[in-house]
This record gives structure tokens, C-alpha cells and sequence, in this order.
């Protein structure tokens, strides 16, 4: 299985949301800014995100994106099932039907359990976790604010706003 533009680009955009939807909703535009992603991009994972209730917007001048639970309860296969569809290496352990060899092929059992590991090494990463690693690391792509912006971000209080967040 490889993980897709959108996937990657889905795990981004709710690392920011949890980095920096402490201080109230975050605009698509700010995510798209500081993740160096297209803003129309980001707009097609909204709906996914919404409907695995993941997100939820509001309208306004005080507006933008929210995470609907706390991060520490979000786990990156959440995230990933949400934009990506069902975590699944072969189509044939969703569907008998798709292989001629179902139910009689040597290596099913083994597609199964490569599955099934993938899928718990997903659960166990939360976006809390995920969150935290990136303002951690010099070059985590949550911190990456323009030198032209007048936006001061402070990587310690963004990583305690978040921990204090989740209590």
C-alpha cells in the first residue's frame, strides 16, 4: 500500500489544526500557507475529514476548522481511513469476489496479517503524538511560518497550548 498525495496531505493539514487550533478555528488559507499546500487541494479533504467526524467548520468572520475531539483521541488511521477509503493491502480481503483465486490462494493469510499489523501501527500513533514530533523537530512542516509574515510562532507555547487542550 502506498500512502497518496491526499492521505499525506490529510495527516498535514490536521497536524496544523491541532498545532494551531488552540486559539480557535484555523482559516484553510493559514494551513495552506504554512504546509506549502495548494488551498483548493486542501478543500477536497474537507468533506472527507467532516463526514469521518474528524473536523467541523464554522462560517463567519470568526470562522475556519476545528478538530471535533481532542487530538490525543484521533489516531493517524482515522485520519488515513478518512481520506483514503478502508486500509487494506490486497482488494481481496474486502471483497472474496475480486480474485478467482480467493478462498484456495497461498498468500491470503499473509495479505491478512500485513494488514492487520499496518492497521495497528496506524491506531497507535495519535495526532497528539504526530502533533508534538513535529514542533519537536527543527524542520517539522507545522512550524514552517514565511519570514514575510508578521505571524510570531512560538513552538514551545503552541506545544503546551495543545497538551493543556487536551485535559
Amino acid at each position: 500500500m502506498k500512502i497518496s498525495t491526499k492521505g499525506r496531505y490529510g495527516v498535514h493539514m490536521m497536524i496544523d489544526l491541532a498545532i494551531h487550533g488552540s486559539r480557535g478555528p484555523v482559516l484553510l488559507k493559514d494551513i495552506a500557507r504554512r504546509q506549502h499546500i495548494s488551498e483548493k487541494y486542501l478543500g477536497h479533504l474537507v468533506p472527507l475529514l467532516k463526514s469521518a467526524g474528524l473536523i467541523s467548520t464554522a462560517r463567519g468572520a470568526h470562522g475556519g476548522f476545528t478538530l471535533m475531539k481532542a487530538a490525543g483521541s484521533i489516531t493517524l488511521k482515522d485520519i488515513i481511513a478518512a481520506v483514503e477509503g478502508p486500509i487494506c493491502l490486497v482488494g481481496c480481503l474486502r471483497d472474496h469476489e475480486a480474485c478467482i483465486r480467493s478462498g484456495e490462494c497461498a498468500v491470503q493469510n499473509f495479505w491478512g496479517e500485513a494488514t492487520r499489523r499496518m492497521v495497528e501501527v496506524f491506531a497507535s500513533f495519535t495526532l497528539k503524538q504526530l502533533a508534538a514530533r513535529s514542533i519537536q523537530t527543527p524542520q517539522g512542516v507545522a512550524l514552517d511560518v514565511p519570514a514575510r509574515t508578521s505571524v510570531k510562532f512560538r513552538p514551545a507555547k503552541a506545544l503546551k497550548d495543545m497538551l493543556e487542550g487536551e485535559e
